[in-house]
């Protein structure tokens, strides 16, 4: 049935090239805000390689339209938060949240919600991996400008293991809880 509502889902969307189930992530880079220094980064935007940080790991990477909005601000980061430790129990290494924003709003977007030691608040402020994974959402008529689409995966050394991918203004199949299904059920 999940996988049955993903395939619609990626329909609705009319995406032509999406990444899909079995694909390697795209090279690229995320930005993460980090308030204390550590582990060689220094304060402020740090630069991950996203080859570099997915190899030899698993990682739960979900993406939302935007720091401090509904429904990613009262559920989408939420879920993930309260499933951390049940999903790290489950074999994940790291939850990344990424979305088009900049690394100091997610870095702030991520103290408010409490993320630190559960989910990383990865920046995607040019929308490059949006475009290159092919789930970027165009909400100008919002005057939002180019988002990234409302979807969850899971990556294991890199490759894609899970997707799923909401339609437009749906909270349905990217959520923490289905994540955690999807994986327990493997």
């Amino acid at each position: 049935m999940l996988a049955a509502r993903r395939l619609l889902n990626t329909q609705a969307l009319g995406i032509k090239r999406m990444i899909k189930v079995g694909d390697k992530l795209p090279a690229g880079t995320l930005k993460e805000f980090i308030d204390v220094e550590g582990g060689g980064c220094s304060i402020g935007p740090n630069d991950f390689d996203i080859a570099q940080a997915t190899a030899g790991r698993t990682i739960v990477i979900f993406g939302l339209p935007g720091a401090y909005t509904p429904t990613c601000s009262a559920q989408h980061v939420p879920g993930y938060v309260e499933k951390a430790a049940d999903l790290k129990a489950a074999g994940v290494d790291e939850i990344w949240c990424v979305s088009v924003n900049d690394a100091f709003v997610m870095g702030a977007w991520g103290r408010d919600l409490k993320t630190a030691g559960k989910v990383r608040m990865m920046a995607d402020g040019s929308a490059d991996f949006a475009k290159a994974t092919g789930l970027s959402l165009d909400l100008s008529s919002r005057g939002m400008g180019l988002r990234s689409a409302r979807y969850s995966m899971l990556v294991v050394d890199g490759i894609v293991k899970h997707l799923n991918v909401e339609a437009p203004g749906k909270f349905e199949v990217s959520d923490a809880a289905t994540m955690l299904e999807q994986i327990t059920a493997a």
